[in-house]
């Protein structure tokens, strides 16, 4: 059952952003007079839907994705000397028609965190520690660099006085590469060097270190041993077998570190202090003890005005855009695991533990899946917008049309490509399940 709810909604979530998307597409191709011959949600064949003046709106069979068919758009098309056909248009308004696409998915990731930060917004409690290190592993490449709890970071590469968002990003997409890191400690200024492990587990970059926070829980996992202790949402957590959790590394690593012994939590709730005893449980899947809770940061939910709501949705996005960025540059200079990338399954699985979360979870994940999906098509990859986009700019510098044989073949390469990274994703998915985490 929990397998049909994932999957209803992740129909639900790529249903909006492939809607939104080829909309984009539609409108703009409208606007410069374009026949459109089929908007369809879905691939292959049709299983129903309207015929609208000279468009065919369908719903196909294979849910994942959707396209805009317009006259002439093929390579060796017969309606292609139609001057309303897209190869019939000049090539500026081909380049606004394939870029609508992807810009459609920018302003809705923008759109929907502007909603969002308008009814809350999450605001840290305490931001005086943004970049002190809380907890540091033993044994870990923070540990090997002599990084203390306590201590602040100051640089990390050329990036003066970082946020921990930017710390992460360069611990992500780093794997094996020395980063240049200046720590202050008690006013003392000290210069190392500390090289992130990749993580097998994750796929990414490892320094063992995190930031120091209040830590408040988040969601208690029903039929989980924190549940069953009588743990609950919003609790603040204080100690763990009478040690500090300064940050949310230390408070997993105590947990994984009990060997399957009962755990003592202190914790806060409505002002007086409280304890239960907690006995873990070994996850297979993931190949450590758990309690079955997820914690975060303490923060607090104000609503935003909206200009204030759309400049941090604007720069959210900016943020998650640039991590994405790193993510792919890491990838592809071998930093980073290909293991990282999550495809279908996975989507699934979160679409779903958001959707029963709540609204504000899910229409979360929607923004930030609309903006992996604006970025992914904007890749120079044939078939996607971004390799459309590509061609009519090298066009553009020849001041003259590629052949047909060379669009047809440069089309079959990307479909083929295509496929071979939608094989390999879901593959992926498929052993992040089967394979314990380690």
């Amino acid at each position: 059952m929990l397998i049909v709810e994932n999957i209803v909604w992740l129909l639900v979530l790529i249903g909006v952003m492939i809607l939104v998307h080829e909309l984009g597409h539609y409108w703009v191709a409208r606007y410069f007079d374009v026949r459109i011959e089929t908007f369809s949600f879905g691939f292959g064949p049709r299983l129903g839907g309207f015929r609208r003046g000279e468009t065919d709106f369908r719903i196909s069979l294979i849910p994942f994705g959707g396209y805009v068919k317009m006259a002439g758009e093929q390579a060796g098309d017969q309606a292609a000397d139609d001057p309303r056909s897209f190869l019939g248009k000049p090539r500026w308004q081909r380049l606004a028609i394939a870029f609508a696409g992807p810009m459609m998915n920018v302003l809705l990731a923008v759109a929907l965190l502007t909603g969002l930060f308008m009814y809350k917004y999450p605001k840290p409690m305490d931001t005086s520690h943004s970049a002190v290190v809380g907890h540091v592993a033993p044994g870990s490449p923070a540990e090997r660099a002599g990084v203390r709890e306590g201590d602040r970071i100051v640089q990390i590469e050329d990036q003066v006085n970082p946020t921990w968002d930017a710390i992460t990003i360069k611990e992500f997409s780093n794997a094996n590469r020395p980063l240049r890191l200046v720590l202050d400690r008690n006013g003392r200024r000290i210069e190392t060097h500390i090289t992130p492990r990749l993580s097998e587990r994750t796929g990414v970059g490892y320094a063992g270190w995190s930031q120091q926070a209040e830590i408040q829980v988040s969601e208690v996992v029903p039929g989980m041993p924190a549940e069953k202790a009588g743990l609950r949402r919003g609790d603040l957590l204080v100690r763990i077998d009478g040690k500090p959790i300064r940050s949310l590394l230390s408070f997993h690593d105590e947990v994984r570190a009990s060997g399957g012994k009962p755990v003592i939590l202190e914790f806060v709730r409505d002002g007086q202090l409280q304890s239960l005893t907690i006995q873990p449980i070994f996850q297979e899947t993931e190949g450590r003890w758990m309690i079955g809770v997820a914690a975060d940061h303490r923060i607090v939910y104000e609503p935003l005005p909206f200009t204030q709501a759309l400049a941090q949705s604007v720069h959210q996005n900016i943020r998650g855009a640039t991590l994405i960025y790193e993510f792919l540059r890491g990838i592809v200079a071998r930093r980073m695991s290909a293991r990282s990338i999550d495809g279908p399954i996975r989507i699934a699985q979160l679409s779903g533990d958001a959707a029963r979360e709540g609204a504000y979870t899910f229409i979360h994940l929607m923004a930030a899946v609309s903006l992996n999906l604006a970025i992914i098509n904007l890749l120079p990859i044939p078939v996607l917008d971004g390799g459309v986009i590509l061609m009519l700019l090298v066009e553009m510098l020849l001041r003259r049309d590629l052949s047909m044989p060379v669009k047809e073949a440069v089309f079959k390469f990307g479909f083929v490509f295509l496929l071979m990274i939608m094989a390999f994703v879901i593959y992926n998915d498929i052993t992040k399940m089967i394979v314990p985490a380690g």
